[in-house]
């Protein structure tokens, strides 16, 4: 029984996986644009990105995968627009909210790490004649280094995350496990064997990040090393 179950639900490994690697380069896009927007001194473009990051952060993602699904339809306009085709598939809905959601925190944890920035290094550049704009394409990729332990979190959250993505008839991970309660009632065992799948693959993922983390910030290590 555990093992029929397993293969059940282990069909929706792969739907979750790709939901999380679709909205996580969006997400990313996205985020890293906004950086350089919160980074500017522009404030109507800073005033609309912060206004968009207090939307996704202060509601909750199962609410705006409802509104990105259900929303669009409630306009004729919109089902009559070429965009229905997407705004119509359950698929594209939830990775769009994961995707925006994700950009939401993403850009305060990048936005953060580009505050964080020593005065001296925005002196330099300055010194040297650059302009804010040519500043922030130097010093973005530094401060994104800076941002990957917490990234790693956020990535983590988003493949978490597409298990609400089975509420708009996906099915993924626990889009099986739910279908297979309905026949089977096993909650325990069901859900059980579905989180166990969840708790293996974050594990995974966990593992691979941190050695990331450690490859791409060994240059830090490396210069503590040499001005101890």
């Amino acid at each position: 029984m555990i093992s029929d179950y397993f293969t059940t639900i282990a069909q929706g490994i792969p739907t979750s996986l790709a939901l999380t690697a679709v909205a996580l380069v969006i997400s990313f896009l996205l985020a890293v644009l906004f950086t350089f927007i919160l980074s500017l001194e522009n404030r109507t473009l800073k005033a609309l990105v912060n206004g968009y990051i207090t939307l996704f952060t202060g509601t909750p993602l199962l609410v705006q995968i409802f509104l990105i699904y259900a929303g669009p339809g409630q306009f004729q306009w919109i089902i009559d627009s070429p965009l229905w085709s997407l705004l119509s598939n359950a698929w594209f809905c939830a990775m769009l909210a994961l995707a925006l959601n994700s950009a939401a925190y993403s850009a305060q944890l990048f936005h953060g790490a580009v505050k964080a920035i020593s005065k001296g290094q925005w002196e330099s550049s300055a010194a040297l004649g650059l302009s804010r704009w040519q500043t922030l394409r130097i010093l973005v990729p530094f401060a994104l280094k800076r941002a990957l332990p917490s990234y790693t979190n956020e990535i983590i959250l988003v493949f978490k995350g597409t298990s609400l993505a089975s509420t708009i008839t996906i099915m993924d991970i626990m889009g099986y496990a739910r279908q297979l309660y309905g026949t089977q009632y096993d909650a325990l065992l069901i859900y059980g064997i579905a989180g166990g799948i969840y708790l293996v693959i974050t594990g995974i993922a966990t593992l691979l990040l941190r050695r990331l983390e450690n490859r791409v910030l060994s240059f830090e290590r490396l210069e503590s090393g040499k001005n101890h």
